[in-house]
Order: C-alpha cells, then sequence, then structure tokens
C-alpha cells in the first residue's frame, strides 16, 4: 500500500507537456491575373517567414501545416509561402487536410504531441472556418486586402488573442 502511494504521488510531480500554440496566417501576395503560383512580393514575404517565424525567433515552431495543393497547380500558395521557412527549420509540411476541410486541421492539432508550436497557413477566408473548428465561437475574420496578419491561438483555442504583423520589410511598413 505504501508503494502504491509513493507511485501514485510521484506520478502526480511529472510534468505534463504543454499544448502548442497556433499561429495562423495567410499565403503570400498572388500574382494579378489569377495566375497560380506567389507574386514576387509573395515570393520575398516567403523568404522574410524564415526571419518571422525560423529559429532565433520566439515562436518555436516545430510543426507546420499548409492546405493540399491541387495537381493543376492551383491552391499551392500557402505551400510555397511556408517551404523556405521549413527548409530553414528542418521541418516538412502537412499538406494533408484540404482547403475547406477545418476539422482536419483541428483534429490534427489536437492530436499534436510536439514539444513545439504549430504554424498554419492557409487561403484566408478559411482561416475564420479553421478557428471556429479550434473552438473558438467568435472568430474574425481575416482581411482580403492583408497578407501580413499573424493570428495568436493558444491552447485550449477557444480565442485568438493576438493579431499582429509579420512586419517584412518593404511589404509591410
Amino acid at each position: 500500500m505504501k508503494a502504491f502511494h509513493l507511485l501514485t504521488t510521484a506520478s502526480l510531480l511529472v510534468p505534463t507537456s504543454a499544448q502548442a500554440t497556433v499561429y495562423l496566417i495567410r499565403h503570400g501576395e498572388k500574382p494579378s491575373g489569377g495566375a497560380n503560383g506567389l507574386s514576387a512580393q509573395g515570393q520575398q514575404r516567403a523568404q522574410c517567414l524564415k526571419n518571422v517565424f525560423g529559429p532565433d525567433s520566439q515562436y518555436n515552431i516545430q510543426y507546420i501545416m499548409a492546405e493540399t495543393p491541387k495537381k493543376d497547380g492551383s491552391r499551392e500558395r500557402p505551400l510555397e509561402t511556408v517551404q523556405p521557412l521549413a527548409a530553414e527549420l528542418g521541418l516538412s509540411v502537412d499538406t494533408s487536410c484540404d482547403r475547406d476541410d477545418s476539422d482536419c486541421v483541428a483534429d490534427t492539432v489536437y492530436n499534436y504531441n510536439g514539444d513545439g508550436n504549430i504554424l498554419i497557413c492557409w487561403e484566408h477566408d478559411a482561416l475564420t472556418d479553421i478557428a471556429e473548428a479550434l473552438g473558438d465561437d467568435n472568430a474574425p475574420d481575416y482581411p482580403d486586402d492583408s497578407f501580413d496578419l499573424i493570428w495568436t491561438d493558444p491552447s485550449p483555442y477557444k480565442s485568438i488573442v493576438s493579431e499582429t504583423s509579420e512586419e517584412c520589410p518593404g511589404l509591410d511598413n
């Protein structure tokens, strides 16, 4: 009985890992005329994200998600936006969730058991749906004319607690 009590007490002292904070961003700028891929500004933003979220940043990104690109090249902007950052961090990008499947994204977040935080790069209209699927009943709308906002959604994912700028030189100031 004494051994059981000691074992039970000791198990209460073992720290549990904290849930990840989720950062949600929009893909980089798109070319005029509706072409696939990123514009020159979007490519510049993709490079800038290495400074914003890279290894020396406060964000501790250890998992990156982008919507599944289509074979015809559409929906590839989110992946193209985070690929330079993923390479910098030595991470692969999870593209297993379709743009319109916010429940898939939420399931991935809730099943994540890594030590760091999660970066989600998506089409801007779907970012609200993702925040809602995570548990935010009052999720904001991502502005149509912005490409630089970072939404911060810490566990238990009930609210976007801050909206900040990536502050990419030449793009956001």
